[in-house]
This record gives structure tokens, sequence and C-alpha cells, in this order.
């Protein structure tokens, strides 16, 4: 396989077969989010603004490769966004996933008090996978819990879980998001989950990244377990990109290899042995094109540039949106 290709794999046991990267419609689906350059990357925040923008990241990503996409009920618009896309391509090879558990209350407004509130109960999944449907449709493969935490109800509330279970019964596939420094306790508690006597959570999708590497181990059982592992945050929302300030041995790596800090970040991410798909967060299609550098670093050296757990997520809480 030439060096730049797009190499895939599979979404869950037996799932459909995606590509290794994926992009991630956070920072696209809604005005505010807490990466930085977003005046420069998205002058027009407008609804057919970014519905625009967002289509031609689909499009560029596909034309790349891309075959999976990641969405969520809290990103704004990101899932009518991508179900418009959708509609007018009629790719059939485009696998979409996304998550429930947050609603979005930021307005379409940056100066929202709060963007997103958080609740895992049988009445917010209800309704919002009936909202995520009434969008997706069938394309809906992956049905995430987004963020997922020690205390969510999502890992005891047996009513609950036979709804998710139900919902597997139907051919989707049932995952989590993890957030936090209690990420890798998060996960092993959830894959102790079961329904029906078979393991509920098949898929997680972790922050795992040069600076906060914490859940590789979990993230490793998890894989080893049968579960499909997507990195998230590949770029500690842009710290490790270019103009995010990235630590010096990553910019003197990336300079020796040609490519850019995000493109060495992602390959890092690609690397690890559990690692099944690793999302671009990129907002514009040159951030896209270095992205996918990444599938052109091979070799990679130890880079030892791991920050405290609790320290890294402190200073990403600071985050203003914007």
């Amino acid at each position: 396989m030439p060096a730049d290709r797009m190499p895939v794999t599979s979404l869950g046991p037996g799932g459909p077969v995606v590509s290794r990267i994926g992009l991630g419609l956070a920072a696209l689906g809604r005005p505010a989010y807490i990466t930085s350059g977003r005046d420069r990357d998205l002058p027009d925040r407008s609804v057919p603004g970014l519905r625009a923008r967002t289509s031609a990241m689909l499009d560029a990503a596909y034309a790349a490769g891309i075959r999976y996409v990641d969405a969520a009920r809290s990103y704004g618009r990101a899932e009518e966004f991508l179900a418009g896309w959708l509609r007018d391509r009629a790719h059939p090879d485009v696998v979409a996933g996304s998550k429930w558990g947050y609603r979005y209350t930021g307005g379409w407004r940056l100066d929202a008090s709060q963007q997103e509130v958080k609740e895992h109960s049988l009445a917010m999944f209800t309704a919002q996978l009936a909202e995520t449907r009434a969008l997706l449709g069938d394309r809906l493969a992956l049905y995430q819990v987004h963020s997922l935490t020690l205390d969510s109800p999502a890992l005891g509330d047996q009513a609950l879980l036979a709804a998710l279970a139900r919902l597997r019964a139907e051919g989707v596939l049932i995952g989590l998001t993890t957030s936090g420094s209690g990420q890798a306790d998060t996960l092993r508690r959830a894959l102790r989950v079961t329904a029906d006597g078979q393991p509920l959570f098949r898929v997680a999708q972790v922050t795992w990244n040069l600076l906060e590497t914490s859940v590789a181990p979990a993230a490793a059982e998890a894989a080893a377990a049968g579960c499909t592992i997507l990195v998230k945050e590949a770029l500690a929302n842009g710290r490790l990109a270019p103009g995010g300030d990235p630590p010096a041995p990553l910019a003197a790596l990336a300079a020796a290899r040609n490519v850019t800090t995000d493109a060495i970040a992602i390959a890092a991410a690609l690397a690890r042995p559990w690692a099944g798909i690793v999302l671009s967060g990129a907002v514009t299609e040159a951030e896209l094109q270095a992205n996918l550098a990444a599938r052109t670093v091979a070799d990679l050296p130890p880079l030892d540039l791991a920050e405290p757990s609790a320290a890294y997520w402190s200073e990403r809480a600071a985050h203003p949106w914007a």
C-alpha cells in the first residue's frame, strides 16, 4: 500500500469498514468551540456559512478517502449539516457516528453563558435518539454516550441500559466517549457493563495525544477485549498544531520530516497499537491536508511530552469558548 493511501479498519466487531482517519464535526457544527484561531479559520460563522463550510470539508474528506464522520447532538447543527450532505451526495460508503447526553444550549451565540448541558438520563436518551434518527435515519451506525464518567447513570440505570441494548439489537453499535483525568477508570468500568449476557459497549472514543497519554493502558485493554478505539483531540485542541505553540521537540521533528506538527501528532496517535480511528477536527481544507500528511510519517522516535493528567485537564478547562 502506498504510504499516503488511506488505511482502513472495521468499526466494532464485524462492523462496517471505515477509514482509520475520520472527520470530527465538533468545531464545524456550532459557532463557538474551545480551539484557537477560529476568527481566522471561520470568518463566517452564520448558520449558512457553517453549513457551506461543513459541506466543503466533507467533500474534501471524502475525496481524500475518509469514510467515517463523527457528530453529536450537542455539536449545534452538525447532525443536520451531515444529514443534508449525505442526502445530496448519496455516498453509500460513508459511516456516521453520533453521541447523546449533552444538549446544545448556545443559541448560536459566541457569548452564551453556557454552550451545552449534560444529562445521562433515559428521558434524554429517548429524546435525543429520536432527534438523531430524524436527521440521520439508518445512516447512524454508532451511537455513543457523550463524556461518560463513573458517576453517570449510563453505567447502572437498568432501564437506560435496556434501552441501549434495544438500540444495539436494531443494528446500531453502542459506544462511549471519555474525558478528564479519570478516563481510564471510566473505560475499565464500562467494559464490565453487559446486556443480554454480552458486553454492551463495543466502541470507545478517548482523548489521547502526546500531552495526555494516561488513558493508553486502559485503551489497550479495551482493544484487546474487542472494542474499537477512536482517538479524539489528537492535537490537544490546537496546542499541537502550527500556531498553537507546540513543544520544541515536536516542532524539530516535524521540520526534520518536512511536515507540520499536526501531522506528527496524528501519526503518533495512528501508531498506537490499540488505536482504530483517529479523528481530525480540521475546519479548513489546508488543515485537513496537513493532518492527512500523517499517513506519510513512519518510524517515529519516542517523544516524551506528556504532562501530568490533572494539569492537562485543568489547562483544557480554562480554554474559552470562542
